[in-house]
């Protein structure tokens, strides 16, 4: 009877409609469904894609001499922590360590002349003419090649920059210091959408704007920040968070409330009427001023997050329009590259991917810091901006807690229950897990001198992230198995 009573539920299986979960390849699942079975698909991949190198760095750091969990923790809690503040206004040469009058910061890894793109060539044109360097494009673009102009990237110098990231000695820059370590970050001012100088334009009407940013802009801030005192920039970011905004390319919340925080401070200062109506007009026409306030924020709490031995939290990601790179806190300033991607999103009328220069900037931060893309979800107004749907927004961001090591609860996310925003990309976990950080960015025309075409979506380079996990298992890991078994 035993013996029966086994037998029958086993029988009974091939007398029931067919009911199948297939995992890894969909057509087994399409094949199972078009004979009319049940099926449900799941999108199942191997640890590091099968990568066995990978696998191997991921098997060597774990049973490495370093709690890597352990100083991951602390790396996380000093980014939760941070309290960026913006100070003050400042010039560049006088303000930012180790700028000079040759000296052009840009955005991403570093790259020279020769390799860079050309919205960034448009960038460091615009900018020797603005500096009075050169008196036009010829002139520039020679001096250029010279080797009379030292290029840096922004990180080296503790500054960020949207798209080109161009900063020369005379302009003007947000001074931010991390109220909890001390620590200091700088970014420009923002120019506003279009024709402007991050996206490669050098016109006499780009230029123009520079100069009254660094004439009239410039020394009325340093006076309206003198007489406010410091701005919680978390406190600011938290909000706009709460009111649509997602920190990156979404930014209408926080230059409103940039605008009601100085407003006052504004117009108390005696300034002849004519110059602070323009300034609040400027501000108020440009969705995009808290921009270069967001990812200086970012970057000052980031960068004290530097150098946590054992740490495989991502501390920077940054592109140049020709490379896309990472720095892990544990490998210090080292650049982990892969070649810029395209990005995939909306054009502007009259342009189309045709256009298009490969990714750029370093607003990037934004997401490295647990914003930006991060945070569509609290953004679903974003993707009229990008392209996609609603809903993509708030699977975007629930995709990122996989591989982030917190939830920052200073960033809460109103379309997910409050829930914290998904803090400290583990390169591990990308590694890992195959699923590369979400970027949201501005599009700039490949030609130098042309401007904005359009807004999207785009996939970092998945070698920069191999790249950084196989450099880490060999300053933390195990010895590799063979030489283990020859010892």
């Amino acid at each position: 009877m035993a013996e029966q009573s086994r037998v029958a539920p086993v029988a009974a299986l091939f007398k029931s409609p067919l009911k199948a979960v297939n995992l890894g390849l969909p057509s087994f699942a399409a094949n199972l469904a078009a004979a009319g079975a049940e099926v449900v698909q799941v999108d199942w991949r191997p640890p590091a894609g099968g990568d066995a190198a990978v696998l191997d760095a991921l098997d060597r750091i774990d049973a490495g001499p370093i709690d890597v969990d352990a100083a991951n923790k602390q790396a996380v809690d000093i980014l939760l922590a941070a309290k960026p503040t913006l100070i003050d206004i400042g010039v560049a040469a006088e303000v930012i360590p180790g700028m000079t009058s040759t000296t052009i910061l840009h955005s991403g890894p570093p790259v020279t002349w020769e390799r860079m793109c050309g919205p960034m060539r448009g960038g460091v044109i615009g900018g020797l003419i603005y500096e009075g360097l050169a008196n036009d494009r010829a002139e520039a673009e020679a001096l250029a090649a010279s080797g009379r102009i030292t290029f840096a990237p922004c990180h080296g110098y503790g500054a960020v920059g949207p798209m080109a990231g161009i900063v020369t000695a005379k302009m003007p820059v947000w001074i931010f210091e991390n109220a909890a370590f001390g620590n200091r970050a700088y970014a420009t001012v923002n120019e506003g959408l279009g024709k402007v100088l991050r996206y490669g334009a050098f016109s006499d009407e780009v230029i123009a704007r520079l100069r009254w940013i660094e004439t009239d802009l410039y020394p009325v801030m340093k006076k309206a920040l003198k007489r406010h005192g410091p701005i919680d920039m978390r406190s600011v970011i938290a909000q706009a968070l709460q009111m649509g905004d997602e920190g990156h390319n979404r930014n209408r919340a926080g230059t409103s409330l940039i605008i009601r925080e100085l407003a006052p401070t504004l117009v108390q200062l005696g300034e002849p009427v004519e110059r602070i109506v323009r300034i609040l007009e400027f501000l108020n026409a440009n969705d995009h001023f808290f921009l270069n306030l967001s990812m200086p924020s970012c970057k000052c709490a980031l960068d004290a997050a530097r150098n946590v031995k054992g740490s495989s939290m991502i501390v920077a990601m940054a592109r140049n329009g020709t490379d896309f790179g990472v720095q892990v806190s544990g490998l210090g300033d080292r650049w982990f590259t892969g070649p810029a991607s395209m990005v995939e999103g909306l054009y502007l009328p009259g342009y189309s991917a045709a256009d298009a220069a490969p990714d750029i900037g370093d607003s990037v931060i934004t997401e490295t810091a647990g914003i930006g893309g991060f945070c569509m979800a609290a953004a679903p107004a974003i993707v009229k901006f990008v392209g996609g749907a609603p809903q993509d927004a708030i699977a975007y961001t629930t995709r990122m807690y996989e591989i982030t090591l917190a939830e920052n609860g200073a960033y809460q996310i109103p379309a997910l229950d409050f829930r914290g925003s998904p803090t400290g990309v583990d390169v591990r976990k990308v590694v890992e897990t195959g699923i590369l950080p979400v970027v949201n960015t501005g599009i700039a025309h490949k030609e130098p001198g042309v401007g904005m075409v359009g807004a999207g979506l785009v996939k970092p380079p998945r070698n920069c992230f191999r790249d950084a996990v196989l450099a880490f298992a060999e300053a933390y890991g195990a010895p590799p198995a063979s030489s283990r078994s020859e010892s």
